[in-house]
Formats: C-alpha cells, structure tokens, sequence
C-alpha cells in the first residue's frame, strides 16, 4: 500500500477453505495481499479474512470469481461495504453502505 491511499480492502468468506483456495490463487499470480483476523466490527462465518491495497481488476475479478461472501474498504475510521463493480469505480465516489469501527 502506498502512504498516498492508506485504504485496507478486506475480503470475507464463509468457510476457511474459501480463503486458501484464494491465497493458492494469489500467491500463483504473485499478488501481494495477508491473512487476517476478520475485524471485530464485521462478522463472519469465518474468523480469517484477505486484507490488501486496492487490488486491481483482474484480481477484483478472480477473488468475486472465488466465492467471496463480502468486501470492504477501510480507511482507518470507518468500513465500507463494496461489491467488484464497486471496487472498480471507487474513484467516482458513488456511495455504499458503512459500518463504523
């Protein structure tokens, strides 16, 4: 991530076979992107989530290609809950639905 967009995404998924069939994909195509706790103002079936820089397109489209069960972006104060045509026009500043911290 660069200082200049400090925004975390994270990708939820229901079951912990889901996350590491993602991270086999990712770490196939060399992405750079962790394993984490899923946040404690989110829930999930799954207590480990994908969290990354913003990801490009083709990865936007293999990881909702992968059963993906939610996204967010996180900019340190609030969470806001993206889908992938979301994440791909994050820059016209359409609205979506928060959830605070």
């Amino acid at each position: 991530m660069s200082e200049k967009d400090s925004t975390t995404y994270f990708f939820l998924f229901h079951t912990i076979h889901d996350v590491l069939k993602t991270e086999s994909a990712l770490k196939s195509q060399g992405r750079l992107f962790e394993l984490v706790p899923v946040p404690r103002a989110l829930s999930s079936d799954c207590g480990v989530c994908i969290a990354s820089g913003k990801p490009s397109d083709d990865v936007v489209s293999l990881i909702f290609s992968l059963n993906v069960d939610r996204c967010f972006s996180f900019n340190g104060k609030e969470y806001v809950q993206i889908d992938a045509d979301g994440l791909r026009s994050l820059q016209n500043n359409e609205p979506h639905e928060s959830v605070k911290e």
